[in-house]
């Protein structure tokens, strides 16, 4: 799905920016180029500062993908192949402490404002995606709940078929006083 390039000064919202984090190697992470976008630079001048600061970007704060994963990323995401005009090496990517560090590196008031705006968009999700634990835990007690809810449901299910099935009627008798029953001399 293409996305909507931002103009330049325009607000950028949570989805743009949520919606160019990928989980590569069980990391989250934004591509080089996708980060230049939004901080308004070239993507080469993105990475000139990073180069010229490799030392405040340790491996897990930035990555440069192999070929296989910059492969799946392309067939994934729809991102242009070098064939269409696109990239011709596999781009860097960047943590979210290494997104922190960036601004270390980029000094631009756009960079700083959207540097921040990216901050909270990967505590958000952070926030979202809780850790196994803690999702197994929330799944546990979401089960219980339905359970509990299960047991009075029937119950409740129960009392409505009760009072749905028709009422027995009364049996019916003869009308008047009840006659003496034959004895065997009267006959």
């Amino acid at each position: 799905m293409p996305r909507k390039k931002p103009e330049s000064g325009t607000a950028i919202t949570p989805i743009m920016i949520e919606s160019r984090i990928h989980l590569i190697r069980g990391v989250r992470v934004m591509l080089d180029s996708d980060l230049a976008e939004l901080y308004e630079v070239e993507t080469m001048r993105l990475n000139e500062q990073v180069s010229r600061n490799i030392d405040r970007f340790p491996d897990d704060f930035s990555f440069v993908l192999t070929s296989q994963e910059f492969a799946n990323l392309i067939s994934q995401f729809a991102i242009s192949s070098s064939r269409h005009g696109g990239r011709r090496k596999p781009p860097r990517v960047f943590t979210e402490h290494g997104v922190a560090m960036l601004s270390s590196v980029l000094r631009s008031e756009t960079a700083v404002r959207v540097n921040l705006d990216i901050i909270r968009s990967f505590i958000r999700m952070r926030q979202l995606f809780a850790t196994p634990g803690e999702l197994l835990a929330q799944i546990q007690k979401l089960s219980e709940t339905v359970k509990f809810h299960d047991v009075q449901i029937k119950a409740i299910m129960d009392l409505l078929q009760k009072m749905m099935e028709p009422t027995p009627e009364p049996p019916r008798g003869r009308f008047g006083f009840p006659l003496p029953k034959p004895t065997e001399n009267q006959s």
